[in-house]
């Protein structure tokens, strides 16, 4: 592939997930969820199912604790999530979503699957899969991270 092919494929991913994330964002205000931010929704991604301390997070999104505890302060204050005791770790508090934290979460799916149908009405529903099966080969393997 010729580096001006590699350049132009390279934009083309950046602006997809670009898209992506803002009509996620978008979704997710139409469906009532107030003051949620695509960082949010990276962190909710780790926070679900079974909730991750603070440290765990930052690492998660790759930001300093001191970040991640913001941002866990301001999902708490919104009532997205809470401060639980560990279970194995006196010193550590478990952060976990609420009702409110999944219900935003589930708005953030469906918000997704309403931009995948619109790629499947442009590109065929089995085209679709091929270029899910196709980035699920090269993608990392771990966190879901925002590019800052």
């Amino acid at each position: 592939m010729q580096n001006s092919e590699a350049m132009a494929l390279s934009a083309a991913l950046l602006a997809v997930a670009g898209e992506l994330t803002q009509r996620i964002d978008e979704g997710v205000a139409a469906r009532g969820f107030d003051g949620i931010r695509p960082a949010h929704g990276f962190a909710f991604a780790r926070l679900a199912p079974d909730g991750a301390t603070v440290t765990e997070l930052a690492a998660h999104l790759g930001v300093t604790k001191q970040a991640a505890s913001q941002l866990v302060d301001d999902v708490v204050r919104k009532g997205y999530a809470e401060r639980r005791a560990h279970p194995r770790d006196a010193r550590a508090r478990l952060i976990v979503l609420t009702a409110r934290g999944w219900a935003c979460t589930r708005a953030a799916e469906e918000a997704a699957a309403e931009v995948v149908r619109g790629w499947s009405e442009v590109l065929g529903e089995g085209e679709v899969r091929v270029l899910r099966d196709a980035l699920a080969r090269i993608a990392p393997y771990g966190p879901l991270r925002p590019s800052w």
